[in-house]
């Protein structure tokens, strides 16, 4: 049984990457998995259910690899200036992920995001590895001392969360926009400020 959820899960992966969430349909995803109809409402009450769990596996694999590749090393702002360009090029690049920005789609992705609990798995492993940059900061001087470091997490998280809402503030000025939160943000958290 498991075979055929993750074929299912394969066919709709793959559909989805070369048709778009849209103009994919339950009947495609099956003909193409080699199943009944019945057999996928059998592990996924609906289309957006099963694209929403390849959604978060493909966010959390791109998370995971963009901790891998920017350097701890570098100053905040551009470590976070440059993870976040990273996302959004990573997010754009992947046909999946970049449903994410398209206008039709965004409002129903957003909410199906929430009520699936796609955030806390990904926030649970970003959370973390922020936590250990946050404490590096701190004991390289990089960051003040006297904030207490989930309140520094959550001014963090704060930046990330602005992209739920980049609809509402304008997706043209988007990137302009967290260049200038982050920079301003970053020189409010360093050292140099307190």
């Amino acid at each position: 049984m498991e075979d055929k959820k993750a074929e299912i899960y394969r066919c709709g992966k793959e559909l989805f990457s070369t048709k778009g969430f849209k103009d994919t349909n339950i009947s495609d995803i099956t003909k193409m998995a080699g199943v009944a109809v019945g057999t996928f409402y059998n592990y996924y009450p609906s289309k957006d259910h099963l694209f929403m769990e390849i959604y978060v596996e493909e966010n959390e694999q791109l998370k995971r690899k963009l901790m891998e590749s920017v350097d701890p090393d570098e100053e905040p702002v551009k470590f976070i200036k440059k993870f976040l360009a990273l996302n959004f090029e990573g997010m754009s690049s992947n046909p999946i992920l970049k449903e994410w920005y398209n206008r039709d789609l965004f409002s129903k992705l957003e909410k199906d995001f929430y009520e699936q609990d796609g955030f806390k798995s990904i926030s649970e492993f970003m959370n973390r590895a922020t936590i250990e940059l946050i404490k590096k900061w701190k004991v390289e001087g990089k960051l003040r001392d006297d904030l207490d470091n989930d309140l520094v997490l959550a001014i963090l998280n704060s930046i990330f969360y602005i992209d739920f809402h980049k609809k509402d503030i304008g997706i043209q000025h988007f990137p302009h926009l967290i260049d200038y939160i982050v920079e301003f943000v970053m020189k409010g958290l360093s050292s140099c400020l307190k």
